[in-house]
């Protein structure tokens, strides 16, 4: 009976909305009350030029119509292969919830003005940090870094008047696709797609 249950609320979890946003958004609001660390964590991965991949962690920080935004040095490997390539993909993983999100689509940088309003809101060891970082590139000793960041430090003595750095910023990944994927028993998983058609969404599925 337990796991029929169980079942029963996968199923449930499954049901089509006419906008993939407020289907993520449910989930999203669901992993965020259950999930122990970090619900908004995603795998984003991108490509050189000559299509050579690269993933890493990092952290939604906003999801509207608009798109699905992270923040980052605009000279990390990730930026630079965006700039080259502007197109990624996105993963979302809850392992409590047995539940993916896959998200491709193009990627655009955000304006200025959103950068500085999220930059205000890091706390200042991570603004001065942003100052610090070389990010991606090879640090010969972590006492280099320290240096840097006790000279941020000095440069900067008013915790609340840290300007952001011109080489950090943020970009936003544009949806055309979406799967919802959803662990079912006997691996006989759920997996629902949108795909963008002119201004809206095509619905389909998966086999799993």
């Amino acid at each position: 009976m337990r796991q029929n249950g169980k079942n029963k609320k996968r199923r449930s979890a499954m049901s089509s909305a006419p906008d993939p946003l407020r289907h993520f958004e449910t989930w999203l609001a669901e992993a965020s009350a259950g999930e122990p660390n970090d619900p908004n964590a995603m795998t984003l991965a991108t490509a050189s030029k000559a299509g050579r991949p690269s993933a890493r962690m990092v952290l939604l920080k906003e999801a509207d119509p608009r798109g699905f935004v992270f923040y980052t040095n605009l000279e990390s490997r990730k930026s630079l292969e965006l700039i080259e390539n502007p197109r990624a993909a996105l993963l979302f993983h809850w392992k409590s919830l047995r539940r993916q999100v896959r998200i491709e689509g193009a990627v655009v940088p955000v304006a200025p003005e959103e950068a500085d309003a999220y930059f205000a809101t890091r706390p200042a060891l991570s603004r001065l940090g942003a100052w610090a970082s070389d990010q991606s590139r090879p640090l010969p000793d972590r006492a280099v870094l320290e240096a840097r960041l006790e000279a941020a430090k000095a440069r900067f003595p008013d915790d609340a008047a840290i300007p952001r750095p011109g080489h950090w910023s943020g970009w936003r990944l544009v949806p055309d696709y979406y799967e919802f994927w959803q662990d079912m028993p006997f691996r006989l998983h759920r997996r629902e797609v949108y795909t963008q058609s002119g201004t809206g969404w095509e619905i389909s599925q998966l086999y799993p």
